[in-house]
């Protein structure tokens, strides 16, 4: 258990937590139109990944009110693991009162204590908040220099 706050618990989630990460993922997605396929489903799902060992979860409060999703996988590039910041979701009610920076702090160590030496992730171009969440943590959209070029990602249904 990881306290950033005094009145915030961030905590690595088990099977026991499969449905509360569903809802959340699905109340996510909702929120901004994307398509889910419900949270049962998506508990399902989670609990097989983070079964599988290459998924871990991370949730913020007692509700919980919010979550992060690790995706591991082995570097091309260093000896150490990649970490992809997959998902990050506070709930409306409790954004901007640090639950958001505190799941990527947590985040971020237990992605070192698991061997990462790398963190990635993407956004939306519209999301400022999080743009600025992310810059203010020392990730970069650039090749290290703030007036180097925009980095782009890249997408396809297979």
């Amino acid at each position: 258990m990881i306290v950033y706050m005094s009145d915030l618990t961030i905590r690595a989630a088990g099977p026991e937590d499969c449905a509360a990460i569903g809802r959340l993922l699905d109340a996510f997605n909702r929120e901004y139109d994307d398509p889910t396929p419900g949270p049962e489903k998506l508990a399902e799902r989670l609990g097989e990944l983070m079964a599988n060992g290459d998924t871990a979860v991370l949730l913020a409060g007692s509700g919980p009110e919010g979550l992060a999703v690790l995706r591991f996988r082995r570097s091309i590039w260093a000896q150490g693991d990649e970490c992809y910041l997959a998902e990050l979701y506070v709930v409306p009610e409790r954004r901007g009162q640090g639950l958001g920076r505190a799941l990527v702090l947590a985040a971020m160590e237990l992605a070192r204590d698991r061997g990462a030496d790398y963190m990635d992730l993407n956004t939306g171009e519209q999301d400022l908040a999080a743009r600025a969440l992310y810059e203010s943590l020392g990730f970069s959209r650039t090749e290290g220099k703030p007036d180097g070029p925009v980095n782009y990602y890249y997408e396809r249904e297979l």
